[in-house]
């Protein structure tokens, strides 16, 4: 079990490319998304496997507990998820000393670019990169549970991000 404390992003352009990963590709399902609990299974670049359950404690802190499953299981547990697979790249680069995790979204989602750093606690400071947007923390129609429910980005007409 961990306590993730993380702190969430638009992106506003394509600045950061060139010190990131060349990313992992993830796909992603719910089996259970409520308000303040989920149950998440995932697939890594086609090879690996994890379910995840988080509980929420506030607005920026959550309890996880995160297993390696064998990947076939992850393929059948997908088929009795409910909403849609949501589709992403996500890209890790080290800005400032601070390490980002960038998510840019395909398929239904694509256009939506989104930075996360996870911090050691809810009133760390860190510089801002360059590239970084405005802060979405704590709103859920840009949490993972929900684009899953919601099937399109927020905003989608009229893209939020550039990336």
């Amino acid at each position: 079990m961990a306590i993730e404390i993380e702190r969430k992003y638009l992106v506003k352009d394509k600045r950061w490319r060139k010190y990131a990963s060349n990313g992992s590709t993830l796909r992603q399902a719910y089996l259970l998304a409520a308000a303040q609990r989920s149950v998440r299974v995932r697939t890594i670049d086609d090879l690996r496997a994890t379910l995840t359950v988080k509980v929420r404690l506030g607005p920026l802190r959550r309890e996880e507990f995160q297993y390696e499953i064998p990947y076939a299981d992850a393929l059948q547990i997908f088929r009795h998820c409910i909403g849609v697979v949501v589709e992403k790249t996500r890209h890790e680069l080290v800005d400032a000393g601070q390490r980002w995790e960038i998510d840019v979204y395909h398929g239904i989602h694509q256009g939506l670019t989104v930075a996360e750093i996870e911090l050691q606690s809810e009133s760390d400071l860190f510089p801002r990169p360059v590239w970084l947007g405005i802060e979405i923390t704590g709103e859920h129609r840009y949490s993972n549970q929900v684009l899953a429910m919601a099937r399109l980005a927020p905003g989608q007409s009229g893209r939020e991000t550039i990336s």
